[in-house]
């Protein structure tokens, strides 16, 4: 993954560009796009995603003469392309000459083409018609000059219930489970006289007059990213063929529970992730770092590419709000703080019809003269200084384990409550860190890949699925002297959704040093949670917070009791404690706790792991990458950043330094707390 993008930064420094959709205007505009382009900085292109009925208007007839046109205008003007198999929207003809090929909904609907995605992905009619037409792209330019990496499909994610998947789905299980007997047992169908005597039986899970079996409903959640990930590796193979050297990549879309790209990464040459940031939420900052954190775990903590954006407003929320060049600014260089090497958009020129003809874009309808576009500029003149970030690693002490089964299995129905969402959960966690200038990882809880001793503290806010090889790694963790906080209905469920036998979380027990026997719903209001005064320095002291949504009737089984539910269906249980185990401790957080009890938490934990924190002011964002600070106010108001606290809070070969040098203008800053005008951003080097 890393030797694909760093291939082309080599070439071309930090990527910059967008999605370009030629086939939509008149070969007269093409000439005043690349000119466009050139003024702009942009460097990469994407081309073609959404032209397979421009490039075979009838089945078998293919018109490539435009396209041929247009590669060579951008290879003349030094714009590199990434290229597209355009089969993520196919043509009508194929839904109307094929109507087996469009997707079918877990009610039963057969959707119609018309709009973009249409296609089951079982469909041998489209899937011929992919690969037909993806044969064509990549033996026509797989020597061209101007194709400089390619780009399958586009935002995998379709999902379909029809008899094909269901046919596909029963290999899959075949494969999975070998003989019905075993899949019975597995998927525990003695519940509800569900046994299954021949595999013609097993349906996906459509709609039904109750509740699905939630190990069905799970495998086929597995098995529909497996499906996906076929497809792509069937259009990646028709490249291969024809290319075998440049990387072959498709846009992911961060939390997007479609698909488990955990699966996926080994097949992507490069990690690319798509990201709208809503400029309405107040944590939108915070939301979005946490995104580009899950595109850097990806990859192993590697470089990564973000393939879409917007340059102000997108056309499919309720209410769209724009956002300035200068916020516009911030997200950029935030996503290049956190291992970003490319910034591209959605797209090049603003279409002027069509469903996204309100979606903005580099070049708007208005034209060049406009903010947005006199912004993008800027920013494509300001990104070709920033060369010395390319390729260099992301400094964090801190792991944020995430898991697709658990948000799967723990977004069902028929829980303890619906309340409690796993990303939300997510979410809150990486809030109160980036509070609190902390910069962590979204690893894979599951990889034998995650070296975890490399990291002081390891947090588990939502893991609900948990198999024995992972929860082996986390005792040896700890045990290896390690700091673990485990969240709230954590662990209760094997990788098929069956709990765990015993007192939860069954297979951790012993690491956390408490044990519940149910899982409680809190009444709306929540219960109160007072901190009982024991426990290290930073949670001690009688302090009240709030838990809301859900909690757990549990005993300390050694641990030491940091808090207690003090009213409500829990009072007297335990909310919060700490355990040594080995060389290290684990903490327990058996509730939702609501902002500040969290905070109290997580800063007791840091605090516990050696990490540091809160040092800044909050609004200003801290990253280290490589050795190079940069920081990024997001405030709408002046703010401070403490270089010497920086430095602490760095890698360890640059905390004797006695200046930094902004990477851009070369001047010399000493430690000396440094102003920030409002949504400003600075790289500086430790040189």
């Amino acid at each position: 993954m890393t030797a694909g993008l760093a291939r082309l930064t080599d070439e071309l420094g930090i990527l910059y560009g967008g999605d370009y959709n030629p086939e939509q205007w008149d070969p007269a505009v093409w000439r005043e796009d690349v000119a466009l382009m050139q003024e702009a900085g942009v460097n990469l292109v994407t081309v073609g995603v959404f032209s397979w009925s421009r490039e075979e208007p009838r089945p078998g007839e293919y018109d490539f003469a435009w396209l041929d046109e247009v590669l060579d205008l951008l290879h003349d003007a030094g714009i590199a392309v990434d290229l597209a198999t355009p089969v993520a929207s196919p043509p009508p003809w194929l839904g109307h000459q094929h109507p087996e090929s469009l997707p079918t909904t877990a009610d039963g609907t057969v959707l119609s083409y018309g709009s973009r995605n249409q296609f089951c992905p079982s469909s041998d009619a489209y899937r011929d018609a992919a690969a037909r037409i993806a044969e064509q792209v990549a033996s026509r330019y797989s020597g061209h000059p101007a194709v400089r990496m390619w780009h399958a499909g586009n935002e995998y994610g379709q999902a379909c219930f029809c008899d094909r998947c269901a046919e596909r789905f029963r290999d899959w299980l075949r494969a999975r489970y070998g003989t019905l007997d075993t899949l019975n047992e597995a998927w525990a169908t003695t519940v509800w006289s569900q046994g299954y005597g021949d595999w013609a039986e097993i349906l996906p899970p459509r709609v039904a007059p109750y509740h699905h079996n939630p190990s069905q409903e799970l495998d086929f959640r597995r098995f529909g990213s497996d499906l996906l990930l076929d497809l792509y590796r069937e259009q990646k193979a028709i490249v291969r063929r024809h290319d075998p050297d440049r990387p072959v990549t498709t846009n992911l879309m961060g939390f997007f529970g479609g698909i488990d790209p955990h699966g996926w990464r080994a097949d992507l040459d490069v990690i690319a992730d798509d990201a709208y940031p809503d400029p309405a939420s107040p944590d939108a900052p915070a939301d979005a770092a946490l995104v580009n954190h899950l595109a850097r775990g990806l990859g192993g903590g590697s470089s990564w590419l973000r393939m879409e954006q917007a340059a102000s407003a997108v056309s499919w929320r309720e209410h769209n709000l724009t956002k300035s060049p200068g916020r516009l600014r911030t997200e950029v260089l935030q996503a290049l703080a956190h291992g970003c090497d490319g910034a591209l958009f959605f797209q090049w020129r603003q279409a002027r019809s069509g469903p996204e003809r309100f979606h903005s874009a580099m070049l708007p309808v208005a034209g060049p003269g406009t903010a947005v576009h006199e912004g993008v500029r800027r920013l494509g003149a300001e990104l070709r200084d920033l060369g010395e970030v390319v390729g260099q690693r992301v400094h964090s002490r801190v792991a944020l384990l995430w898991d697709w089964p658990s948000w799967w299995a723990a977004t069902q129905v028929a829980l303890p409550t619906a309340r409690l969402d796993p990303l939300a959960t997510l979410q809150a966690w990486h809030r109160e860190l980036w509070r609190l200038g902390v910069v962590a990882d979204v690893v894979d809880a599951r990889s034998d890949d995650v070296v975890l001793h490399g990291y002081n503290l390891v947090l588990a806010p939502a893991l609900s699925v948990l198999d024995e090889p992972t929860a082996a790694r986390l005792d040896a963790f700890v045990t290896g002297g390690g700091r673990l906080v485990w969240g709230p209905f954590g662990g209760v469920a094997d990788d098929l959704a069956h709990l765990h036998l015993g007192r939860s979380p069954a297979l951790l027990r012993h690491v956390l040093g408490v044990s519940a026997e149910e899982w409680v719903p809190l009444p709306d209001g929540g219960s109160t949670v007072v901190w009982s005064g024991s426990g290290s320095s930073s949670a001690a002291g009688e302090w009240r917070a709030t838990a809301t949504t859900l909690g757990e009737r549990t005993r300390s089984d050694g641990a030491d009791v940091i808090a207690t539910y003090d009213d409500g269906p829990l009072d007297g249980c335990v909310a919060v404690a700490r355990h040594e185990h080995g060389a290290g401790h684990a903490w327990y957080v058996g509730a939702d706790l609501a902002g500040a009890g969290l905070d109290r938490v997580l800063r007791a934990a840091l605090d516990d792991a050696g990490v540091p924190h809160g040092a800044q002011d909050p609004d200003v964002e801290t990253v280290w990458r490589g050795r190079a600070l940069v920081a990024i106010n997001h405030a709408d108001r002046p703010a401070t950043l403490d270089l010497a606290a920086a430095l602490v809070a760095g890698p360890a070969d640059v905390r004797g330094v006695a200046a930094l040098t902004d990477v851009r203008t070369g001047a010399r800053h000493d430690l000396a707390p440094l102003p920030l005008a409002p949504h400003d951003v600075v790289v500086l080097a430790a040189r």
